[in-house]
């Protein structure tokens, strides 16, 4: 790993940001049922491709102002949970978080990906098709490159990207992103995707994946629920009625009047380009009071869908001694994600708070009125 190379240590000194991730990883993953061995190799993984900054202080500010999350921690989790299935981890990671420029960020996080891929012994390809695309000399934009981990049992996880569309201009990002669809032979799937404000990724899948995926991520402002219902461009998949359903047991609400909901298409064969996937993700951490509430609605909506909510309610303390009462965000995103040939999934995204615990809903408007 690049990491390795840097003298970055396996086992970050106390009060480090690779110290406290790495230990939230450790015990995700005791949550799910990895190995020890596993647990470790991961562990390592996410320390050696942080970099330097896995032994900054978290008495420091953050490395930079990450759009990854909302306390700017440079690493993400969720669980994806399945009908009768132990839920999977997957870790998202900023390898670049440290760099003084975007350039610079997206330089090093190409360095983490190929490193992986010379360590697990997967093709980088497609992702050097568009590379030019996403990250020209000058990036623009919130983001140059992220990389997610599925922790799949066996220490070799499923390795995905992230790149941003808007990366030489947001006006360009609809061009750039037709450029790339065509170059990796989806040459019809943009007509396929719904009207939108904004493409904030494209996602590409590296590895050991049974059918790699291209996943476009398209941004909805003030999202209503009957809207939502007709996102989907799918052949076969979730209805309206089901994506309603699900829109309005974890939100709360019919209209996203605050942050923007997200919806993804993943493109898998290239012929008709129609999408193989669709997923809704729902910004719950926006549409509650706080951490609690919001769990409550993910067990109702797990339940519902056939699947074990434990995990979840274990994954919570394993990140963080706070009452999930004492903050909103460490639940960020529900989604539900409907995958062609696989039973529907809901995913949890749940956030380190390395940095900061944002307030419980009532108490950020009591500030902002001034009492």
């Amino acid at each position: 790993m690049a990491g390795s190379t840097l003298g970055i240590s396996p086992d970050p000194g106390p009060g480090t940001l690779g110290a406290l991730t790495r230990a939230q990883l450790v015990r995700l993953c005791e949550v799910v049922g990895l190995s020890a061995a596993d647990t470790e190799t991961y562990a390592r993984t996410l320390v050696e491709a942080l970099g330097p900054s896995a032994e900054r202080s978290l008495a420091l500010p953050p490395p930079t102002r990450t759009f990854l999350s909302d306390d700017h921690t440079p690493v993400e989790y969720s669980l994806s949970f399945s009908p009768g299935r132990a839920p999977s981890l997957r870790v998202l990671i900023e390898p670049g978080c440290g760099a003084d420029s975007r350039a610079e960020n997206g330089r090093i996080g190409l360095e983490a990906v190929r490193a992986m891929a010379r360590r697990w012994d997967f093709s980088t390809e497609r992702l050097d098709e568009i590379e030019d695309l996403f990250l020209p000399a000058q990036p623009k934009g919130p983001l140059a490159l992220w990389i997610a981990l599925e922790l799949v049992p066996g220490g070799v996880p499923k390795v995905k990207v992230y790149l941003n569309p808007a990366a030489s201009g947001k006006k360009r990002s609809a061009k750039t992103l037709r450029k790339a669809l065509r170059r990796l032979g989806h040459r019809e799937a943009y007509k396929a995707l719904p009207s939108a404000d904004g493409h904030p990724f494209l996602a590409l899948d590296l590895g050991r994946w049974e059918t790699p995926r291209v996943k476009v991520y398209t941004r909805h402002l003030d999202l209503s629920v009957t809207d939502a219902g007709g996102l989907s461009r799918t052949g076969s998949g979730p209805g309206p009625a089901e994506i309603q359903d699900f829109f309005r047991a974890t939100a709360a609400t019919d209209n996203l009047l605050r942050r923007p909901g997200l919806s993804c298409h993943s493109f898998t064969e290239t012929e008709t380009g129609r999408p193989s996937g669709f997923t809704l993700h729902i910004p719950v951490r926006d549409y509650a009071r706080d951490d609690g509430e919001v769990l409550d609605r993910a067990v109702d909506v797990l339940r519902s869908h056939g699947m074990d909510p434990l995990p979840l309610i274990r994954s919570l303390p394993a990140l963080t001694p706070r009452r999930p009462e004492d903050g909103v965000g460490l639940i960020a995103y529900l989604a539900l994600v409907h995958q062609q040939g696989h039973p529907p999934r809901v995913t949890a995204y749940l956030s380190s708070e390395a940095y900061a615990v944002r307030p419980p809903a009532k108490l950020r408007r009591r500030a902002a009125a001034g009492v």
